[in-house]
């Protein structure tokens, strides 16, 4: 890590304030090159963690902007090393014309995440705490944000360190045993390090456990609306997102392709996704909606399945109904406004006799009614009663998620081994790799080549 790294911060485009970052041993000095007073006088110094207002100038004196210099003394910085900021206009030219004189006077151009990286490898962030700034950046939600930046402040960290503790405790309880068998050390009772094994595994399937929601928080629920013609899938999208974003007419096959939107949803985000009317067609190209219509469907978090209440459930709702019932399946009975409620009863009789379908909402996409009642029951699938979002750490990552079910592979072996009555030796080594694959989501136990795929994911100038 010699040498001084440099790279815009900011997004691409126009903007009130542009950022280039520079950290390594050589930032000050760099920046000192081509900066100036408004009075056109060399800076001798910059002041830490004070603003200084002057010009950049090239090598000929000409100022290419006005700008604010920051300067954060190591170790008290992002990176751990000195780090200069210059604030500049948020022109791509003037950017630009400032970065190359910044490589000129001896910087070198950053990689993708090195500020990050070199935070981690100064011992600024740990790993998890690392990717978590990736996760605030690409935030979709608030609560999205919110477990980013707890996971930033080292909450996950603290927990994976306190399994991780008890493991190595238990770990060395054996070791010691099995190594030092005539030392007068307390007597190890199976029953004991089974139940010792078991809370340790409970811990890390509570993670575990969270990373369906947490994965959704990050990357959105997959929401596929489906069902046959003209029973009100695009009605409703347009009613999630507050917006005529589809056309809606009262003829059958109106949308022929799936329409995809985004949204926040009750505070989940949310990838929606309006798709063809599933029927009998003869029309080749309304036939290729519909089979992405079912695509759609296959690779979908929640399905939501739409029927025209007030037509009555014919035969044609029924076989898409059964096609796709499950545990993540919603039946929307839709215009309750122009049925009644005998009708509806009987209706939702028939969907939980006929389907086993337990989830059915009574919606109105005309006038809103019962869209409450659909979103609470959308976010039911993200939450399902397990996950405190006051009190827990939820795990985000895929790469965290998989190191934690391998974990929990190694804790299930342990603990067939203790229940059968196995050498400890046997034990031990689970329980210890489950000790090392927790230690890699901290990046207390990682190799390079972890940590080099983990800062290609992040943006230049992070």
């Amino acid at each position: 890590m010699e040498d001084t790294i440099t790279a815009i911060a900011t997004a691409p485009g126009e903007g009130g304030i542009g950022i280039i970052r520079i950290s390594g041993s050589e930032a000050c000095d760099t920046v000192l090159r081509i900066f100036r007073l408004p009075s056109g006088r060399s800076v001798e110094k910059l002041d830490n963690r004070m603003l200084t207002y002057g010009n950049i100038v090239d090598d000929n004196g000409s100022v290419i902007d006005e700008a604010m210099v920051v300067y954060m003394q190591a170790p008290h910085s992002y990176t751990g090393e000195d780090v200069v900021e210059i604030q500049c206009h948020g022109s791509m030219v003037s950017l630009r014309k400032i970065l190359q004189l910044v490589l000129a006077h001896g910087a070198v151009m950053a990689d993708r995440g090195e500020f990050t990286k070199r935070a981690f490898l100064n011992g600024r962030l740990d790993l998890a705490e690392a990717e978590a700034v990736i996760d605030i950046i690409r935030a979709r939600s608030d609560r999205g944000l919110d477990a980013a930046v707890s996971q930033l402040q080292g909450r996950l960290s603290g927990r994976i360190s306190s399994i991780r503790k008890d493991l190595a405790d238990l770990d060395s309880d054996i070791i010691a045993h099995i190594e030092y068998p005539e030392e007068d050390l307390e007597e190890l009772e199976y029953p004991d390090l089974i139940k010792r094994v078991s809370v340790i595994r409970n811990a890390v399937a509570r993670l575990a456990d969270s990373a369906s929601t947490g994965r959704i928080l990050r990357d959105g629920l997959r929401l596929s609306i489906v069902g046959r013609p003209n029973v009100g899938k695009s009605s409703l999208l347009n009613l999630i997102l507050n917006q005529d974003r589809a056309i809606v007419t009262d003829i059958p096959g109106t949308t022929r392709d799936t329409i995809q939107e985004y949204a926040t949803v009750g505070g989940i985000p949310v990838i929606l996704t309006d798709t063809a009317g599933i029927r009998e067609t003869d029309d080749i190209i309304e036939k290729i909606g519909i089979e992405r219509s079912r695509d759609s469907a296959d690779t979908a978090d929640v399905i939501i399945v739409m029927t025209d209440s007030a037509a009555g459930i014919s035969r044609e709702d029924m076989e898409i109904l059964k096609q796709y019932s499950s545990d993540h399946t919603v039946a929307v009975l839709n215009k309750i406004d122009i049925s009644d409620d005998d009708m509806l009863r009987s209706e939702e009789d028939l969907v939980r006799s006929e389907t086993g379908i337990s989830h059915i909402v009574r919606l109105s996409a005309f006038s809103g009614e019962g869209r409450d009642v659909l979103i609470d029951t959308i976010r039911s699938f993200v939450y399902s009663g397990e996950v405190s979002l006051e009190n827990d750490e939820l795990v985000t990552n895929v790469r965290h998620a998989e190191l934690l079910r391998q974990a929990l592979v190694y804790l299930d072996e342990a603990s067939s081994m203790l229940r059968g009555g196995e050498a400890l030796d046997f034990a031990e080594t689970d329980i210890r790799s489950a000790w090392h694959l927790l230690g890699e989501i901290t990046g207390e136990a990682v190799s390079e080549d972890i940590i080099t795929e983990v800062f290609s994911r992040f943006c230049l100038g992070k």
